[in-house]
């Protein structure tokens, strides 16, 4: 489909009848499928953007709104539970006999303390009481779990005290799950408060693995909690775009793929 003649309101409708058909577009492909630069695909996505039909993203736009909202663990459950699943089972083949390990609070957590079963002198931190509960009953295994407030909205413990308690540990892998994954703006959660004690968790791991689903790409909340710099290795499922893919190994992040 190749027509130079396009004004940039013709491109503009085009292009929001792809992301309407699809949820997603790209830099590249515009470039190729209406055939100009992709100089000029940026300019028409930022004017789109700028009047609040898209979202832009790593190279390229949706539709979805990339700020994220705090919503409740029984919410979250629910969706993409094949996809947390897989990636929690992955991230707990990557846990060795005698390791000790940092499981932060969210669903996708308790998929990996799910699948620790058959390690032994295992120590496990954690900061959620549903994936405490997960672990509590396994023979061999140590749970240390973190005091203070709790969050009823993630059913886990936030505020200095466990601040304090995970200063005084140093562990082998941090697995951390998050509400937004953007490449450039860096790993973000809704809640204030746990991002502070996941920057706390982050400090006392030696690797920080990130276990998310795919559909947290993109995605942006209110508290930052590292930049891309910060973590080792990103699990996530098949639907991530291959070009995320590209540009966390680019930036010395393995990535696994399940």
């Amino acid at each position: 489909m190749s027509d130079k003649s396009r004004g940039p309101a013709e491109r503009e409708v085009l292009i929001l009848e792809r992301l309407k058909e699809h949820g997603y577009v790209n830099v590249s492909d515009l470039s190729e499928w209406l055939d100009v630069s992709e100089v000029t695909i940026r300019k028409d996505l930022q004017k789109l953007e700028g009047r609040n039909l898209l979202h832009r993203t790593y190279g390229g736009a949706n539709l979805r709104d990339p700020y994220v909202r705090d919503r409740p663990l029984d919410e979250k459950v629910t969706q993409h539970t094949e996809e947390k699943r897989r990636i929690g089972k992955a991230a707990a083949q990557l846990v060795a006999d005698r390791d000790s390990i940092i499981l932060a609070s969210g669903t996708t957590m308790t998929q990996v303390a799910r699948h620790l079963r058959g390690t032994s002198e295992l120590t496990v931190v954690t900061s959620a009481m549903n994936v405490a509960l997960e672990v509590a009953h396994l023979e061999d295994v140590e749970v240390i779990m973190l005091g203070g407030m709790v969050r009823r909205t993630s059913k886990s413990v936030v505020g200095p005290y466990a601040q304090e308690m995970i200063r005084e540990y140093a562990c082998d892998t941090l697995f951390l799950g998050v509400d937004g994954f953007d490449l450039e703006h860096g790993l973000s959660t809704a809640n204030a408060p746990e991002a502070h004690l996941n920057q706390f968790m982050i400090r006392a791991a030696q690797r920080v693995i990130i276990v998310t689903d795919s559909s947290k790409f993109g995605l942006r909340s209110l508290r930052r909690i590292c930049g891309i710099d910060a973590i080792h290795r990103v699990i996530t499922d098949k639907a991530v775009d291959d070009r995320v893919v590209s540009y966390l190994k680019e930036q010395g992040v393995y990535v696994d793929v399940v």
